[in-house]
């Protein structure tokens, strides 16, 4: 919910009314309800608001407290506000509302910066704290609302999106170089947000699970508050219960909400998972019916027969999203702009159709399945991670006998699988050594100038791997899912699709709870044989149906891209391939693209995952240059 802007004065230099308004309108999808405004001396804050909680008056901010020497900007939701309220009301504080914007101020007072321990949700704000000259920060734990920042000579700005210091007219740096290279190169498929820079130099966001204080005579202190805690075996009795509960908590207070309620259902674990869980708590608290469920459904991947299933356990309706596939591609478009930089696959245009279609029916609040995979080890290549897990800590036997169950389920062979586990585990150990890393940068970037699609100039833009080792295990690969790639990317793209439309995304899976609590069991909690997410499938024995819940392919809202740039958008490819602005570049070969589309579009070969960065960042070019013409930096572009 909701989207805050900031700026502070250096050296004492006084905040500009009308450049926090041309940010906070920049930022206008995200809090359609009302706005606000705070300025004093070298401190200005803006806020729009999209009323969840406490929709009434003394719901607004910029909030100040009682005495007006504290005010707060706060992004998000506490989840647990309820129960941080009767804490602070016991110990002596008075509420005007009944929402969780009070209580974290209060808490705030209550606590100083200790205060975000206290807390189980999402956020993202700005505290002005006049009695110590500073403003006070933060982002939640896994990073899912965010907060960018950028320092002029003059100023400091903060901004729940990228386009909000755009719009400042403050601005002065230009396209990252290196996350062009690493984008279209195909570095790994998740790129951008793995570090703290963004596409834009200058422009860096707020770490996940860190705070800061920024003094007004420009003295920064930042400070991570949260981190997963190390990995050791949980001596539960039965793990997959004590699970469960936390689910089934994690769900319930995600309900609290002053507005409407949806969800969106697919035929996998996640969202079945939330839906029946849901439909059982609200035997007691509120009519199953009550619920909006909507879902995408593509004729080239049929979940039906799992959907049905699970409608008919928990007898909720559904609202079907057929998306005109012509319109797909100004949905590109439009999505693309409210992101600020390019994403991993052309899926997220269907959330993107998801969550317009969510707020047509009038609902502001989407629960979804996201988060879970990176941590309960949803995706088919954390397997080599288990097995590397087993081979070290273990041995070959035990190592061979989940691979030979895992192929039986799977009809694979376990030869070559134990081999592959072998090579990746021993790979693996080779780069703890520097000049075996040097060896394999160079290797990789000989490779990638033999790509026939670019020119030299941009392997020469590629910055170096990180001189790391990553641990090839399944607790350092699940570590790295969380806090590197691909959930950063996940939780940025799945904030701004559902910002774009006013709606707000909230993740039962990503209770910090329930994260901590999964980090901790021996990796045969999250798989075993042929089972990923095996503590999820334990847990739901009963509960989901068992068609959902010993599925073994894992599709999420997948889409035919290869048919959509072979038929459905071939004239919008080949027009973008031919413009001026793609020649004038001067990084592709363009002869050599349009000559492998070609084949593309015959069935010959199948390019759509490069092709796609090549045209999202087209198009995404394009919106910058319009940008930097007509200076339009708070509307959509169509």
């Amino acid at each position: 919910m909701c989207g805050l802007v900031g700026m502070v004065g250096l050296q004492g230099a006084p905040a500009d009314r009308s450049i926090i308004e041309r940010m906070a309108t920049a930022v206008f999808h995200r809090g359609p309800d009302s706005n606000g405004s705070y300025l004093s001396g070298s401190v200005g804050l803006g806020f729009r608001r999209l009323s969840i909680l406490d929709r009434a008056a003394t719901g607004e901010q910029p909030m100040m407290s009682p005495d007006g020497q504290v005010i707060l900007c706060f992004n998000g939701e506490i989840y647990n506000y309820v129960e941080v309220r009767k804490e602070l009301a016991d110990r002596g504080h008075l509420f005007r509302s009944t929402g969780d914007t009070e209580v974290l101020l209060h808490a705030y007072l209550e606590w100083g910066r200790e205060c975000l321990t206290k807390f189980n949700g999402m956020w993202a704000f700005l505290i002005y704290d006049i009695r110590e000259g500073k403003v006070f920060g933060s982002r939640d734990r896994f990073g899912k609302k965010p907060l960018y920042y950028y320092r002029s000579p003059e100023n400091i700005f903060f901004a729940s999106e990228i386009k909000a210091i755009l719009a400042s007219g403050q601005y002065n740096g230009s396209i990252n170089q290196e996350k062009t290279s690493a984008l279209l190169l195909g570095r790994g498929l998740h790129t951008v947000d793995e570090d703290t820079h963004t596409f834009y130099t200058g422009i860096d966001q707020l770490p996940a699970g860190h705070a800061f204080e920024l003094y007004l005579d420009g003295r920064f202190n930042q400070w991570p508050f949260w981190s997963l805690p190390d990995t050791q075996t949980c001596k539960i009795e039965n793990p997959a219960e004590a699970f469960y509960d936390l689910f089934e908590n994690a769900c319930s207070i995600r309900m609290r909400s002053d507005v409407p309620v949806g969800m969106f259902l697919s035929g996998g674990m996640d969202s079945t998972s939330i839906l029946c869980c849901l439909s059982k708590v609200a035997k007691n608290k509120f009519p199953a019916s009550s619920l909006s469920v909507f879902s995408y459904q593509s004729r080239e991947y049929d979940e039906s027969v799992y959907i049905r299933d699970t409608l008919r356990q928990t007898g909720v309706p559904i609202i079907q999203c057929e998306p005109r596939f012509r319109r797909l591609w100004d949905s590109l478009k439009e999505m693309l702009w409210f992101q600020d930089e390019p994403v991993h696959s052309v899926g997220p245009v269907i959330t993107y159709e998801l969550y317009y279609m969510a707020s047509q029916h009038g609902i502001k609040v989407i629960l979804t399945g996201g988060g879970a995979d990176e941590y309960l080890a949803g995706y088919p290549n954390y397997f080599l991670n288990y097995w590397c897990s087993l081979l070290r800590d273990c041995g070959i036997a035990e190592t061979w006998k989940e691979i030979a169950a895992y192929s039986v389920v799977r009809e694979d062979r376990t030869w070559p699988l134990f081999k592959k586990s072998v090579r990746h585990l021993w790979q693996s150990e080779l780069r703890r050594v520097p000049a075996y890393r040097r060896l394999a940068d160079w290797k990789r970037r000989y490779e990638l100038g033999k790509d026939s699609w670019f020119k030299q100039e941009l392997v020469e833009g590629l910055g170096m791997d990180k001189d790391r080792y990553d641990d090839p295990c399944l607790d350092g690969a699940l570590k790295r899912a969380i806090s590197r790639a691909p959930l950063p990317e996940y939780l940025r793209v799945n904030d701004r699709n559902s910002m774009a439309h006013s709606v707000e995304a909230r993740a039962p899976f990503l209770d910090y709870r329930l994260v901590s609590f999964v980090s901790q069991l021996a990796p045969n909690w999250k798989m075993r044989g042929p089972w990923n997410k095996y503590i999820l499938r334990e847990a739901m024995r009963g509960r989901i149906p068992e068609s959902v819940r010993s599925r073994v392919e894992k599709w999420g809202f997948p889409v035919p891209v290869r048919k959509w740039f072979a038929s459905d958008w071939v004239e919008q490819v080949k027009d973008l391939l031919a413009n001026r602005q793609m020649r004038e570049r001067g990084i592709y070969n363009l002869a050599k693209i349009q000559k492998d589309y070609e084949l593309h579009c015959n069935g010959v070969v199948d390019i759509s995952d490069k092709l796609f960065n090549v045209v999202q960042f087209g198009l995404w070019s394009e919106l910058q240059s319009r940008r930097s013409r007509d200076k339009i930096l708070c509307a959509a572009p169509l």
